[in-house]
């Protein structure tokens, strides 16, 4: 089948670079939104690591270090992978774990859904354009 617009087909190595930074955009969100809720998140008790007053202030810490990653395009495979674990989790506590509450996943259902298939197709197809990421 012919492609209605050919010529934008030569711009497809920034689609990858689009996504990376509309995931980065939601880590920046989770990692402040957890960062802002941590006296209260840290007296929940989770499944595996029960009540740690310590905790949320870890998790929003990995999520920036994600956001920062995947904002600039450094190991941008490694930080898919974990990106994708971080996605599980949030759905797990969301289906599993309704007494979280918005001050825990503060994301819907739909939202933690594209952040892992975005996730998934990075790790897949690579970083795009303008990353540190070298291909070897």
């Amino acid at each position: 089948m012919l492609n209605t617009f050919p010529n934008l087909l030569t711009y497809g190595f920034f689609a990858p670079t689009l996504l990376r930074i509309a995931v980065a955009a939601t880590f920046f969100y989770l990692a402040m939104h957890t960062w802002r809720h941590q006296k209260y998140t840290g007296g929940i008790v989770l499944p595996v690591v029960g009540a740690q007053q310590w905790m949320p202030a870890f998790v929003a810490l990995v999520e920036c270090a994600l956001a920062v990653m995947f904002a600039v395009g450094w190991h941008t495979q490694i930080a898919a992978l974990v990106g994708v674990l971080v996605a599980i989790k949030y759905a797990i506590y969301r289906r599993f774990w309704p007494g979280a509450g918005a001050a825990y996943i503060p994301l819907s259902a739909s939202t933690i859904a594209l952040m892992f298939v975005i996730c998934l197709s990075l790790l897949i197809s690579g970083a795009g354009a303008l990353a540190y990421d070298l291909p070897l």
